[in-house]
């Protein structure tokens, strides 16, 4: 890292050994291997409901769902807001799994880390500073994603804005860049996870779905993630997500996150994480 490292919080030669972030009995980076998975935005109870039940029976240790979606057009489904919220509540009742899901604003904190195990920065938001500032302030687990064209440098300088504000559960996540390539949504840059091992102690997660933008494409590179040494999947799935009213082109079926959950556990086992 260019910045003064011995400096950074967020720094290996500051903390040498690995941070281990814990949410509902789970431990984030502890030789694990966590697998956070459900729609990309909620959509309705039923959906939701569905969703969680299949996607824990199949492994799953965390629900994510987005209440509150950013999206490129102004004219896209925005997502249900508190409603969202309301119905993630519901669905952490019924199956026990924890809740990652989206805030996209300073001022939502308090009303989303409500309701959050952890809270989601995502891509769009990787350098919103009062988001990051009142993230830092709070003491929920933070999941940050890497900016549609943010280097490793910058990624890591935005988890240092949390850090410093005195919450130390954060929770990296590389979901893909903006390149030439039109063949899928983004790029995946896997080389940041051995990077990030080197030079922080965060764990860092992979979000497969975002990267590929094709469903077809998500299981080959969960499996690749598991085997570079990253701490977990955030991955997509929907009932039926011909209907998706977002992202539904690269959401696994349950069916499909079933087959994907069975071929992680092997590799997993190979680079000596443990998937429950």
């Amino acid at each position: 890292m260019k910045a003064d490292n011995k400096r950074m919080l967020v720094g290996r030669e500051r903390k040498p050994a690995d941070t281990v972030v814990r949410v509902n009995g789970i431990a984030i980076g502890e030789g694990t291997f966590t697998v956070m998975a459900g729609p990309c935005a909620v959509e309705s109870l039923e959906q939701t409901l569905e969703t969680a039940r299949r996607v824990k029976k199949a492994g799953a240790h965390l629900l994510r769902g987005g209440a509150f979606k950013p999206r490129t057009s102004p004219y896209s489904f925005q997502g249900l807001g508190s409603k969202g919220l309301e119905i993630l509540t519901r669905a952490k009742k019924e199956t026990g799994l924890a809740i990652v899901t989206e805030v996209m604003s300073a001022e939502d904190v308090p009303m989303v880390a409500l309701v959050a195990d952890i809270l989601q920065i995502g891509a769009r938001n990787m350098q919103n500073f009062n988001l990051l500032d009142a993230c830092g302030r709070q003491s929920k687990p933070v999941l940050l994603k890497r900016g549609l064209m943010s280097t490793i440098e910058e990624l890591l300088l935005s988890a240092e804005y949390i850090l410093s504000r005195g919450n130390p559960h954060v929770i990296l996540c590389e979901r893909g860049v903006r390149t030439f390539e039109k063949y899928t949504r983004n790029t995946l840059d896997l080389s940041i996870v051995p990077v990030v091992k080197k030079l922080s102690h965060l764990p860092i997660i992979v979000d497969p779905s975002h990267a590929a933008g094709i469903r077809d494409y998500v299981p080959a590179l969960s499996r690749a993630s598991v085997a570079v040494g990253a701490d977990g999947l955030l991955v997509e799935v929907h009932p039926r997500p011909e209907r998706a009213k977002c992202d539904g082109s690269q959401s696994l079926t349950p069916d499909g996150f079933d087959r994907l959950m069975k071929t992680l556990r092997p590799i997993a086992r190979a680079v000596g994480k443990k998937l429950r």
